[in-house]
């Protein structure tokens, strides 16, 4: 290796725990904040830190931790098997066999420690140094119960770690906490692992014991972080709401920084991208791979999954958008309901009460109020009126509605398809379409009125007279 070769890193990432306290038959680690499994952001401040590989060791639902680090990361991320649970030594033992012959530091995480920043994982690299064996990351706390205490000697240097359980008195009266981080040279830490005892009250392999031989045998350096909360572990699901509060004012605070406007309550998930001067109120939900163009709004109490919203689009109050596309300059909203495979071009209007499912509403097209439309193509400029149906589904299969650029369709339709209705043509009120209309056309399938003169009265005083004897009865 040339002089100013990096060494190649590899991370450890501990997650074989079941994680009783979650009490779930889920493995600890996929449980979900801000949209992602836990274990993600372990893995992926590993990476964003400089990790050349990444060896994650499962245990407890082994099966379906592999599925999802293959579908999340296929070959970045590799596996280890750690086959009963006896302390994070022992998991790390077990990862030792995957690491390739070139890694030369080791960096050692839980990967149920969402909020981990990697600048925290640089800097403990940084305090390694060319000439210490291990270097871990350490954190002040006011309240250190259930955290292994950090022992110095009269120097300052580091000289063990004392499990809670283990502690003394004196000991427990420590600050300083363990975070569970370390970074170590690999030559080190084979050879330390190795030989670790079960001189515990558990009777397990602490990895926290290694701190000990690196001690003995130089000198441990460290890394103080003034940022303790953020490697708080998660063993329930308080810590893991608490968790995921601290991520969604992280995540809102880079959005603010970049120069969107994210009110107070509104949750945006790790994936989800929000452009310059987008505005997402307050209580609003934003899921999956969404994203907010620039200049867009997004009101109160909305919940987008998976939509793209162009620059300069409206998404009004409490309306829910699935799997869908929103033009430019398009409103949506209030209360509309956007299903899959829905798209919204520029400048159209989807008004509220209006659900569309699978359709396409093109250029300025309007919708504005209580419509379904399914399985439609609705043309450049077209009118719908309120309380048109689509009636797409037969109770065996789906069928299109195509209604040209320009149409007007008039309030209370029945849109019965497969049907195409022309460009610039006109369907009365309360007509039901049941064969296609030509272009230019007039449409209207109403059933003709009659007026009776003089009726109402008489008509009301029979329907009274019928009430009036059903009461005698007992009826």
């Amino acid at each position: 290796m040339t002089s100013d070769a990096k060494p190649s890193l590899t991370a450890i990432i501990l997650a074989a725990g079941q994680g009783t306290r979650m009490k779930s038959a889920r493995p600890k680690v996929l449980h979900e904040l801000c949209g992602r499994p836990m274990v993600d952001y372990a893995i992926d401040a590993a990476l964003a830190a400089g990790s050349d590989d990444v060896v994650v060791v499962v245990g407890h639902g082994r099966d379906e931790m592999i599925a999802h680090l293959g579908k999340a990361y296929g070959a970045r991320v590799r596996t280890a098997v750690q086959e009963n649970q006896r302390g994070t030594g022992d998991a790390v033992r077990s990862a030792l066999p995957a690491l390739a012959p070139s890694t030369e530091l080791v960096l050692i995480l839980c990967g149920d420690t969402p909020l981990v920043d990697p600048a925290e994982l640089v800097r403990l690299k940084t305090a390694l140094g060319a000439e210490n064996a291990l270097a871990m990351l350490t954190a002040l706390v006011d309240d250190p119960t259930g955290y292994g205490r950090i022992l110095r000697d009269g120097e300052g240097r580091i000289t063990c770690i004392r499990e809670h359980r283990d502690a003394s008195a004196e000991e427990k009266n420590v600050r300083e906490v363990n975070t569970g981080i370390y970074i170590a040279r690999a030559a080190f830490l084979r050879e330390a692992v190795q030989g670790l005892q079960p001189n515990n009250a558990q009777g397990e392999l602490y990895l926290t014991d290694i701190v000990a031989t690196a001690s003995k045998a130089g000198v441990v350096a460290s890394w103080t972080t003034q940022a303790a909360g953020a490697l708080v572990g998660v063993n329930d699901r308080s810590q893991l709401a608490a968790a995921e509060d601290a991520m969604y004012t992280r995540i809102a605070d880079r959005f603010r920084r970049e120069g969107a406007t994210i009110r107070a309550t509104a949750r945006i998930d790790a994936s989800v991208v929000v452009e310059p001067d987008a505005v997402i109120e307050h209580y609003v939900v934003l899921r999956g791979n969404t994203k907010i163009g620039r200049g867009a709004r997004v009101d109160v109490g909305s919940v987008l999954t998976d939509v793209e919203v162009a620059p300069e689009a409206v998404v009004k109050p409490y309306s829910v958008c699935t799997s869908s596309t929103i033009g430019e300059k398009a409103q949506i909203g209030p209360f509309s309901h956007l299903r899959p495979e829905s798209q919204i071009e520029a400048d159209a209007h989807i008004g509220n009460f209006v659900e569309t499912k699978k359709t396409v509403i093109r250029r300025g097209a309007k919708a504005n109020h209580l419509a379904y439309l399914g399985d439609g193509d609705v043309g450049e400029g077209a009118n719908i009126g309120a309380g048109t149906i689509f009636c797409n589904y037969d109770g065996f299969k789906k069928h299109k509605t195509e209604i040209g650029p320009g149409a007007f369709i008039g309030s209370d339709s029945q849109i019965v398809a497969p049907v195409r209705i022309g460009a610039g043509a006109y369907v009365a009120t309360g007509t039901t379409v049941t064969r296609d209309v030509p272009d230019d056309a007039l449409a209207i399938g109403r059933a003709k009125q009659e007026n009776k003169e003089g009726y109402a009265s008489r008509l009301k005083s029979r329907l009274k007279a019928g009430a009036a004897k059903k009461n005698e009865s007992g009826g």
